[in-house]
C-alpha cells in the first residue's frame, strides 16, 4: 500500500486535527513555546469560546420554542415538560460553568427567541403572527423552574425530575 504523499507546506493542522491537538497539548506542557503553532491555536481557543455562546443560544433557542409551543398549542404533552426542564437545566449548567456568559443573555435572547419562533411554527403549523413579535417572556421567567407560559396544566404538577 502506498501513502499518499504530504504537500509539505501543508501543517498538521491541515492534515490530522486531531494529532495536532494532542502535539499542542505536549508543546505545552513541555513550554516548548517556539515549536507551537501559535496562529492555529489562538484561532481554536477563539472558537471554543464562540462554541459556548453558541450553545446558550441554541439550549435557549429550544427553551423558547417549547414555551412558546406550550402557550399556543392547545394539546400539550409530557415531552414538551421534559424539553422545558432539561433545556432549562443544562442552560443553568452552561452558565455555571461559563459565568462571564452570563454577560451575554441580553442579546442572545432576542436572537434564541427569533430562532425559537421559527422552531414553533413548524413543529406547529400555526402561522407566524400567532406569536408575539418580541419576546414575551423575561429571561428570569424563562430560567425560572416553576415558570410554564399559558394556562395552567396538571402536567406541572408533577415533580422535576
Amino acid at each position: 500500500m502506498q501513502v499518499p504523499e504530504v504537500n509539505p507546506t501543508t501543517s498538521l493542522y491541515e492534515t490530522d486535527f486531531y494529532a495536532w491537538t494532542q502535539e499542542q497539548v505536549n508543546l505545552l506542557r513541555d513550554r516548548q513555546w517556539s515549536q507551537i503553532d501559535l496562529h492555529n491555536l489562538i484561532d481554536e481557543v477563539e472558537s471554543l469560546g464562540k462554541q459556548q455562546r453558541q450553545e446558550l443560544r441554541n439550549r435557549l433557542s429550544v427553551l423558547l420554542s417549547h414555551l412558546l409551543k406550550w402557550e399556543y398549542q392547545p394539546h400539550r404533552s409530557r415531552s414538551w415538560l421534559a424539553t422545558i426542564r432539561v433545556q432549562r437545566r443544562d442552560t443553568l449548567r452552561l452558565l455555571k460553568e461559563n459565568p462571564s456568559l452570563k454577560s451575554a443573555l441580553a442579546d442572545t435572547l432576542p436572537e434564541a427567541y427569533e430562532n425559537g419562533k421559527d422552531l414553533a411554527m413548524g413543529e406547529t403549523d400555526l402561522p407566524k403572527q400567532t406569536f408575539p413579535l418580541l419576546c414575551p417572556y423575561p429571561l428570569s421567567q424563562v430560567l425560572e423552574s416553576r415558570f410554564y407560559s399559558g394556562e395552567m396544566s396538571t402536567l406541572t404538577d408533577e415533580p422535576d425530575a
